[in-house]
């Protein structure tokens, strides 16, 4: 297998084969990143990632599961992404699960019947960076979609038969705007739905431009018991209608919450009031990681 430049995957996706289907992030500009700064966007080939393909299955007897790289495989037309797709039924018939990462308008961007035809085709989820429910923190932070186009995105991908899992950044605020970040995303993740929602805590590498908002004061980073204090405002604040698996165990988080929605909503909420009032629960910043 092929790789060009530092590779990236959801944590659930570990034991998944890593096929790099693109190259770096159509995006690339949100403030707080540094996953694709040493890439420029860019397509494989299909005989290339075909070959990959067809090389892997030489090397492993199985392959239970795909995860479809780089930042942004959803952006590519459905040309392209089927064939793709279609040579992973035919070739790995033991795998049970293709997924890949994608932005809310990759999904606006495809009809229903498109959506529909990639899930046919075996594609199982879609991991989605929504990172706030507030429009001002999204501009704040460049993230070049709105609150809507968000909702939207998710809501399409959830209809279409595919499961959506949306991740979140506790202290993205800063402290300026942490309770609208809060219920923002709370009431965001009520409206759209997804089967799975992470939330990770603010970690920043120097080399990004928030790192300079944070030096001179502009971003006041919260402290552990104020990412407590704004994951339960969250939690308070959403209020869905279907199971949404709801994890918080990422490296960078202080607590480690991991729950159904809305069945074990006051459970975890009941453990982010101890822990604001043990502060020997939080993980030592020692072992926290991006």
């Amino acid at each position: 297998m092929r790789y060009e430049g530092n590779i990236f995957r959801p944590p659930s996706e570990a034991y998944s084969l890593l096929v790099q289907v693109t190259i770096g992030c159509t995006h690339n500009k949100c403030t707080f990143c540094s996953m694709y700064k040493d890439k420029k966007f860019r397509v494989r080939s299909q005989e290339e990632v075909l070959e990959d393909l067809a090389g892997a299955r030489k090397q492993y007897r199985r392959v239970d599961r795909m995860f479809l790289c780089d930042g942004d495989a959803l952006a590519l037309s459905n040309r392209r992404l089927l064939p793709i797709l279609n040579y992973i039924k035919e070739n790995f018939p033991e795998c049970e699960r293709v997924t890949v990462y994608g932005r809310a308008t990759d999904a606006l961007n495809k009809t229903d019947e498109e959506m529909i035809e990639l899930r046919e085709a075996g594609l199982q989820m879609v991991y989605l960076g929504a990172e706030s429910g507030s429009d001002k923190v999204l501009r704040d932070i460049c993230k070049g979609e709105t609150r809507q186009q968000l909702i939207d995105g998710v809501r399409k991908i959830e209809r279409c038969g595919m499961k959506a899992s949306v991740t979140f950044i506790s202290g993205l605020a800063g402290r300026d705007g942490w309770e609208e970040h809060a219920i923002e995303t709370g009431t965001m993740i009520s409206e759209m739905e997804p089967s799975y929602v992470g939330l990770l805590t603010l970690m920043v590498d120097p080399a990004v431009p928030m790192a300079k908002d944070i030096e001179s004061g502009k971003l006041k980073l919260l402290t552990p018991e104020e990412v407590m204090a704004e994951t339960l405002l969250l939690l308070k604040n959403t209020n869905v209608s279907k199971t949404c698996v709801f994890r918080s165990n990422h490296a960078s988080n202080y607590i480690s919450l991991r729950g159904n929605l809305p069945e074990d909503k006051e459970e975890m909420m009941s453990l982010l009031r101890k822990a604001m009032d043990n502060h020997d629960m939080f993980k030592d910043e020692r072992f926290r990681a991006l």
